[in-house]
C-alpha cells in the first residue's frame, strides 16, 4: 500500500484534509494511495480563492497565458512516465491508454496556447453616424469544472484549460476514481507558472458529492459550470444551474451507432467497429454501442467482426479490466436481458468467470430488438449490438432511436451515401469510414439531445468562457 495521500490544492497551497479515502486499483485490488476528502469549508475556500484571483487573471496578458500553456506542455512531457503510471494504477488501464491521454493533453496545451491570442472584440457599424460601438469579450469569472475518471488527462485538462485560457479562474472538482491523475494536471500548471488561486482542486466522496456540488453551483461567486459525465448526473447539474440562472456546458453519455452499408469495405468496418466498441473496455462516451448493418452483407460482416475481435482482443489473452465490479455486472445484466428476449451471442460467454470481478471480455450481441434494455441503455462496457436493416430510412430510424446524440460512424465507399447519412444522423459528430471514438482539438466536440450542449475544443470551446459586452459612446 502506498503511504502517499493526495492533497487538496487551494490558493496555491497543498492541503491535507482531516479525513481521507483509499484509492484502489481495479486491476490488482490493492490500495495505490489515499486521497484527502474536501469539506464544505474547503470548497468554499476554493471558490473564494478563485474569486480573489479572478480580478488579476482576467486582465492578464494573452501572451502570458500562452507562455504558461506552452511551458505546461513541456512539463507534462517531461513527467510522462510518472503521470502515466498514476493512470495505470488508478484505472487498471493499459499503458497505451495512458500514453494516448497524455499525448492528447499535451496537444491541448499547445493548441490553446496558439488560440488564446485570438480572443478579440469587434467594432460594429452603428446606424447613428455620431455613435461609435465596441463589442468586447469578457471572461465569466469563477468556473466550476467537473471531469470524469475514464480519460482523466484528456477530460481533466479540457475542463480547466479552456476556461483559464479565456481569463476565468477555476474550481476543479476531480473524480474520486482518478484523483491523483487529476491532481497531476493541477501540479503541471502550477509548475508551469500559473498564479495562485487561478486553479483550485478539491475531491470528495460519492456520498458527499451531491450536497457539495449543489452548494458550489449556488455559490454567488461561481458564474458558469463545466461538466462532463453521465446523462443522469448532467440532468441534475442542468437543473441546479437553471435554478440559479447560471449557464452550463455539458458533455454527457452516448449510444453511438455505426452504420455498415452494403458497399462498405467490410474488413475496415469490422476493425473500426471492434476498436470503437472495445477500446478501454468500452468505457468511453463515444464508444460504438450499436452496429446497424445492411442485410445483404450482414452475414459476411459478422464473420469478419468475430475475426477482428479475436485478432485485436484474443480469447487467450487477458480479459479487459473495467473500473469496478459494478460496471461488469451492469454490462452482463444488459446482455442477459437481451438473450432472454431472443438475442444471441456472436462470440464469447456472458457467464465466463475471469480472474477478478472487475474483468470482462468483449461480447457481440446479434438480433437485438427495441424490447431489450441493451437496445437503448448506455452499457459503458465491452459489448456491442448488431442490428440488420434493408433501407436507408430504416438505418436512420434505428440510428436516431435513442435519447443520446454524441458520436456516430458510417461505412460506405460512396461518399454521397455517407454524406446523406451524416446529414441525417442526430449526433454532434459523424465519422465516415472511421470509428466513433474520435476527438481532437482542431474539431469542435459536443453532443445533441441527451448527450449535452455547448462545445469543447477549437475556437468554439474557447468562446464558451467569454461573454460579450456592448459599449457605445457619442462622438
Amino acid at each position: 500500500m502506498s503511504s502517499y495521500t493526495i492533497p487538496l490544492f487551494i490558493n496555491g497551497d497543498e492541503r491535507l484534509a482531516k479525513d481521507a479515502f483509499d484509492v484502489t486499483s481495479p486491476d490488482t485490488g490493492k490500495v495505490v494511495c489515499r486521497c484527502s476528502i474536501a469539506t464544505e469549508a474547503d470548497s468554499e475556500a476554493a471558490v473564494e480563492a478563485a474569486a480573489v484571483a479572478s480580478s488579476q487573471w482576467r486582465n492578464s496578458l494573452h501572451a502570458k497565458r500562452r507562455d504558461i500553456f506552452l511551458k505546461a506542455a513541456e512539463v507534462m512531457s517531461s513527467r510522462r512516465q510518472e503521470m502515466g503510471q498514476y493512470l495505470v494504477d488508478e484505472l487498471g488501464a493499459q499503458r497505451g491508454w495512458a500514453d494516448f491521454n497524455i499525448d492528447l493533453a499535451i496537444d491541448m496545451f499547445k493548441d490553446v496556447a496558439g488560440r488564446v491570442v485570438t480572443l478579440d472584440g469587434t467594432l460594429p457599424v452603428s446606424s447613428d453616424p455620431s455613435l461609435t460601438a465596441m463589442v468586447v469579450k469578457e471572461p465569466y469569472g469563477v468556473v466550476l469544472a467537473v471531469a470524469p475518471w475514464n480519460a482523466p488527462y484528456i477530460l481533466g485538462t479540457r475542463a480547466v484549460l479552456l476556461p483559464i485560457a479565456a481569463g476565468c479562474t477555476v474550481v476543479f472538482k476531480g473524480s474520486e476514481l482518478s484523483p491523483r491523475s487529476h491532481q497531476a494536471i493541477v501540479s503541471v500548471l502550477t509548475e508551469a507558472g500559473l498564479p495562485s488561486g487561478v486553479l483550485n482542486y478539491i475531491v470528495t466522496t460519492p456520498a458527499n458529492a451531491p450536497s457539495m456540488t449543489e452548494s458550489l453551483i449556488a455559490n454567488p461567486n461561481v458564474k458558469k459550470i463545466n461538466f462532463t459525465g453521465s446523462t443522469a448526473v448532467g440532468r441534475i447539474i442542468g437543473k441546479l444551474a437553471g435554478q440559479n440562472l447560471k449557464p452550463v456546458v455539458l458533455e454527457l453519455g452516448g449510444k453511438a451507432p455505426a452504420i455498415v452499408w452494403e458497399d462498405a469495405n467490410l474488413d475496415l468496418a469490422a476493425q473500426q467497429c471492434v476498436l470503437g466498441a472495445f477500446i478501454f473496455g468500452g468505457q468511453v462516451c463515444m464508444s460504438t454501442e450499436r452496429i446497424v448493418v445492411h442485410k445483404k452483407v450482414s452475414e459476411a460482416f459478422q464473420k469478419k467482426l468475430a475475426e477482428a475481435v479475436e485478432q485485436i482482443f484474443p480469447s487467450k489473452g487477458d480479459a479487459l479490466v473495467l473500473i469496478n465490479a459494478q460496471s461488469v455486472d451492469k454490462s452482463k445484466r444488459l446482455i442477459k436481458d437481451a438473450i432472454s428476449k431472443g438475442a444471441t451471442l456472436l462470440n464469447g460467454n456472458v457467464d465466463a468467470v475471469e480472474s477478478s470481478k472487475t474483468r470482462m471480455r468483449p461480447l457481440v450481441v446479434t438480433k437485438v430488438t427495441p424490447e431489450m434494455d441493451l437496445y437503448k441503455q448506455e452499457s459503458f462496457g465491452p459489448s456491442v449490438s448488431v442490428i440488420e436493416v434493408e433501407t436507408e430510412e430504416e438505418a436512420l430510424r434505428i440510428a436516431n432511436d435513442t435519447e443520446y446524440g454524441l458520436s456516430s460512424a458510417v461505412f460506405t465507399e460512396d461518399l454521397r451515401i455517407g454524406l446523406r447519412f451524416a446529414r441525417a444522423i442526430e449526433t454532434g459528430a459523424v465519422h465516415i469510414n472511421h470509428m466513433t471514438v474520435h476527438d481532437e482539438m482542431t474539431h469542435p466536440h459536443g453532443g445533441a439531445k441527451a448527450s449535452g450542449y455547448g462545445r469543447f475544443n477549437t475556437q468554439s470551446g474557447l468562446e464558451e468562457w467569454v461573454r460579450t459586452k456592448n459599449i457605445t459612446w457619442k462622438s
